[in-house]
């Protein structure tokens, strides 16, 4: 067995998903025996998800990934999408290449991703040029992630939001919920469907059956965060029923 991989994770205080979704998607991989993988976490404070209280998080970032940099991790991924697109259009560029800069600070040439990032990044290389989202946010909050998705060239056809303000609620939500949040969005000019943009919202059940139900291919910003990580470490992104971000080229089964 070789040495495992060190994957370092920013995240919310009050996170609870993202070291429970990331961790068992990395375990699925067909290779995790032969290259096995550890985690490891910094915690950024955040308990209400608002404007004011995102800002002081992503300003924590710099903090977070030096103490990361000391446990000489492989990669990085910031995991708190709505507080990087909260910032304006193209914000996960500078965040990434400003953590980045701190990490070489350490002496570390980790990459740095984000799951903002991650997830437009994604929705281009899989072709999705109109999406369908599901988020926990409010709709001022979700009105942000909207146009920075569209901002980046990608069509949101229609979007719901759950209006839950309390991050640790968030990561509470049933994701058996999710497929009948999906029935009541009109999914027919829809090439994808985002079935949570937010890494704290449970959806990793559910992906995979949503998208066999619905015939169109499903990508949350946990899958693509996995992604992106497993890209960094020169995997595949293939994983056995995760949805669209992590299928062979994409396809829906």
């Amino acid at each position: 067995m070789s040495t495992p991989r060190r994957i370092g994770l920013v995240v919310p205080s009050s996170n609870t998903t993202m070291e429970t979704e990331i961790p068992e998607l990395l375990r699925r991989h067909p290779s995790s025996r032969d290259m096995p993988v550890t985690f490891h976490s910094s915690r950024a404070r955040l308990h209400t998800v608002d404007a004011e209280s995102l800002a002081r998080m992503v300003e924590e970032g710099d903090r977070c990934v030096a103490e990361l940099g000391d446990a000489a991790i492989d990669v990085v991924a910031y995991a708190c999408l709505v507080a990087v697109m909260a910032r304006g259009a193209g914000a996960h560029r500078e965040v990434e290449d400003r953590l980045r800069s701190v990490l070489a600070g350490t002496g570390s040439a980790a990459p740095v991703i984000s799951s903002a990032g991650a997830l437009v990044r994604t929705l281009k290389q899989l072709g999705l040029a109109r999406v369908a989202v599901i988020t926990p946010y409010t709709p001022q909050l979700t009105r942000l992630v909207v146009g920075y998705i569209e901002d980046s060239g990608i069509e949101v056809t229609e979007s719901v939001s759950l209006s839950v303000t309390d991050n640790c609620a968030v990561g509470r939500l049933d994701p058996a919920d999710l497929s009948g949040h999906v029935k009541s969005l009109d999914l027919t000019t829809a090439d994808g469907i985002v079935l949570s943009a937010c890494v704290q919202m449970p959806s990793l059940p559910a992906v995979q059956q949503v998208q066999d139900s619905f015939g169109l291919p499903v990508v949350t910003a946990a899958t693509a965060t996995a992604r992106e990580i497993m890209l960094a470490l020169s995997m595949t992104p293939a994983v056995p029923d995760a949805g669209a971000a992590l299928s062979p080229g994409g396809a829906v089964r």
